[in-house]
């Protein structure tokens, strides 16, 4: 649901996130510690990092299996990045799109001629107002909702989804505040249906790659990851109609990591976060803002429009988390500064060493992989590296590859939504469920709670409520999946 004019609940969240953002600012340095650490991680009268107890009548759903399905009828809210997963599902021989919706009535009608014109079906559509899309999801002829809109909008449709006995696949990120991470992962446990993150990143080549490497225990014992989403969006920050009417706006409420899941995803899923090991708490700082505020008054977007417009979140935000076993991730934010696009996507263990943009991998004992390189204090050759991605490819891109080509973000969104509604139409639990999708959110509320205490310790709430443990990996993690 794209949205170029405000309604009533945006104004509502957009307040209540605006109180967020003075709230952090009366949290000013030069405090005591022991003073620091009792509001760091509270708004008044909440204590963040506390785990509630589960309420009667909810049941873990890390395990939670589903009937299998013939095929999978999928509806999809929100046509600009929800698209993507039309087209997607269109090349999926056990899913159908049943209804579309959109705020904006082409777009649905656009969406629903696609669909025609490839599988001789017309879906419903669903246009034309803010609420069009609560119709939809009380259709009893619904298995899955893609939920595509404005992160203000991804809860109360998440709840409602899976409220009315649907799984809700949520885009990035699920929710923004821990508060709303917490009700995602009750509705998910008292109504026994899947809340799974949209998390692209993690089913691209590259990371599928090092989760098998991971896996196979080529990096030994895990120590360490980095990641980020360095994305020079200050362009599309201020389009109207379509993310930059409303994804600015985070940029003059809060000063943290406003994107983490990109890199966040693929990283948690090779550590094993949730699944033996959890994290604990993190630190964050930020630089200074000017990127944002040089281009705007560089560019004068949308006939000056925006000059009023004051932007607290600083260019380059930098997060460090540690684990429950004592591992270490470095998670950083920046998409206004002048730099090519990176997600980092870094591993290191015992073993060796991996990291992106462009793809290395060093290795402690590469004798041992039969190659010919003497250590590891160079990266490996290109040659060397080709052989270790053709026996560490993992199963599923290479299942997947050639029907993946000329799909988005170089294959990963087919990938993704292939293996997601798989997942769905076998009955079995998706590769990341709603403990994920909280867990990786809510970094953006955490990281700008330490920010606003000059890099005070946050710690991060177990969402799984001790289960992280025992849990044994899901399936992507496998490679034998």
């Amino acid at each position: 649901m794209s949205r170029s004019q405000p309604t009533r609940r945006r104004f509502l969240q957009t307040s209540a996130w605006a109180g967020l953002g003075a709230s952090l600012a009366s949290l000013t340095l030069g405090r005591n510690e022991a003073a620091a650490q009792s509001v760091i991680a509270s708004k008044p009268g909440t204590d963040l990092s506390a785990v509630p107890p589960r309420p009667a009548g909810q049941k873990p759903v890390h395990a939670l299996t589903t009937p299998p399905l013939e095929r999978v009828r999928i509806a999809v809210i929100g046509l600009h990045r929800g698209m993507t997963h039309v087209k997607a599902a269109l090349g999926i021989e056990f899913a159908e799109v049943v209804a579309v919706c959109d705020i904006i009535d082409e777009r649905a009608q656009l969406a629903a001629q696609e669909c025609e014109k490839r599988r001789g079906k017309r879906p419903a559509i669903y246009s034309g107002s803010d609420s069009a899309w609560e119709k939809l999801v009380e259709r009893d002829d619904i298995d899955v909702v893609y939920i595509a809109t404005p992160w203000d909008w991804h809860v109360p449709m998440a709840v409602r989804t899976m409220e009315r006995g649907k799984h809700a696949f949520v885009e990035v990120a699920a929710a923004v505040t821990v508060e709303e991470c917490w009700k995602l992962v009750d509705v998910s446990e008292r109504t026994q249906r899947h809340c799974v993150l949209l998390e692209n990143c993690c089913y691209g080549e590259n990371e599928l790659f090092v989760l098998n490497l991971t896996r196979e225990g080529v990096f030994g014992e895990l120590t360490h990851a980095e990641c980020a989403y360095i994305h020079d969006l200050r362009t599309v920050l201020f389009q109207l109609g379509n993310e930059g009417d409303w994804r600015r706006n985070y940029h003059w409420q809060l000063d943290g990591n406003l994107y983490p899941t990109h890199g966040l995803g693929p990283v948690a899923q090779y550590l094993g976060l949730g699944t033996g090991d959890q994290f604990k708490f993190l630190v964050s700082m930020s630089s200074l803002e000017r990127n944002l505020t040089q281009h705007r008054n560089a560019t004068q977007p949308n006939g000056g429009r925006h000059a009023a417009e004051k932007y607290v979140c600083g260019d380059m935000n930098t997060s460090l988390v540690k684990t429950e076993r004592g591992r270490t991730i470095m998670i950083q934010h920046d998409v206004v500064s002048p730099r090519p696009y990176s997600r980092i996507n870094a591993l290191s263990g015992t073993g060796g060493t991996f990291f992106d943009y462009p793809a290395r991998l060093a290795l402690n004992d590469p004798k041992s992989f039969g190659l010919a390189a003497k250590g590891s204090h160079a990266w490996l050759s290109a040659t060397d590296l080709a052989a270790m991605r053709q026996r560490f490819t993992h199963p599923l891109w290479r299942k997947l590859a050639e029907r993946a080509k000329g799909s988005g973000h170089g294959g990963m969104d087919f990938v993704m939504n292939w293996r997601h509604l798989d997942c769905v139409r076998r009955g079995v639990t998706p590769d990341s469920v709603v403990y994920d999708a909280a867990a990786w959110s809510c970094i953006i509320e955490l990281s700008a709670r330490s920010v606003a205490t000059g890099g005070m310790p946050v710690v991060i709430p177990d969402f799984t409520r001790g289960l992280w443990s025992t849990l044994r990996p899901l399936a992507i993690a496998d490679p034998r999946v």
